[in-house]
């Protein structure tokens, strides 16, 4: 079974955030809530260099402004994503947020990890995950590197998908035009605007919620969500 083939139940709904999380605007999260319960688990692993007690503490805020508790797991080093208790934890969870920072951080902690295993079994048994901007990088295979737009391995939750958060923002066109130049054939790259989402719900069906519409791209030019991979279809490695 691949990375993000369902589980008994199917896989839960995927959130890949553009980044601006835990803000007013990203009108998606109430529905996440609602989807999978009250209980917010944030991983700030990849703002471990970023004061990650600061983006637990404005989650905890946001999501106490929704009706549900958001309390952080500082999973912020490998030793720490191996930890049985950690990996118990996101496990257990039926609403795991990770938050943005640095994706090169994030892949090398989680990667092959006690947690990254949990975070797909709970998925995999109908947890919600979200993840924004660095987050939403890592999920998929290929990964837009940061370090300049090229692609690169990521972890594989979805994959034949990239994500280019932050989609829009001043002084990043240039380096998003050099990632879809990139792209290899077919392969669908979703640009994703800060407070925006897209999401997976049960069932296959890919949606753009939030501030801004989400645009995907194929071979450098505008496609429909259609495009996205698993549509309307469980997800598997093909």
């Amino acid at each position: 079974m691949s990375a993000a083939s369902p589980g008994a139940g199917g896989p839960g709904p995927l959130a890949l955030v553009g980044g601006g999380e835990w803000t007013p605007g990203a009108s998606f999260d109430a529905e996440l809530v609602r989807a999978g319960g009250p209980e917010v688990l944030i991983l700030p692993t990849a703002a471990a260099y970023q004061r990650p007690e600061r983006a637990v503490a404005r989650a905890e805020e946001y999501f106490a402004g929704l009706g549900a508790r958001a309390r952080g797991l500082m999973v912020l080093s490998r030793r720490d994503a191996q930890d049985p208790e950690a990996a118990s934890a996101v496990a257990r969870s039926r609403f795991v947020y990770l938050s943005g920072g640095s994706a090169l951080h994030l892949r090398s902690v989680l990667k092959g990890s006690a947690v990254w295993s949990a975070l797909l079994e709970a998925w995999e048994s109908g947890a919600v995950v979200a993840a924004s901007s660095a987050g939403a990088m890592v999920l998929t295979d290929p990964m837009v590197d940061p370090r300049g737009g090229a692609f690169t391995l990521g972890l594989g939750l979805v994959e034949q998908l990239a994500v280019i958060p932050h989609y829009g923002a001043p002084g990043d066109e240039k380096v998003h035009r050099r990632t879809l130049a990139l792209a290899a054939p077919g392969l669908p790259v979703a640009c994703i605007p800060e407070r925006s989402a897209l999401i997976r719900w049960p069932g296959g069906t890919w949606v753009s919620a939030g501030e801004s519409e989400v645009q995907v791209f194929v071979d450098g030019a505008p496609a429909s969500l259609e495009a996205l991979p698993g549509w309307g279809r469980p997800l598997s490695s093909g």
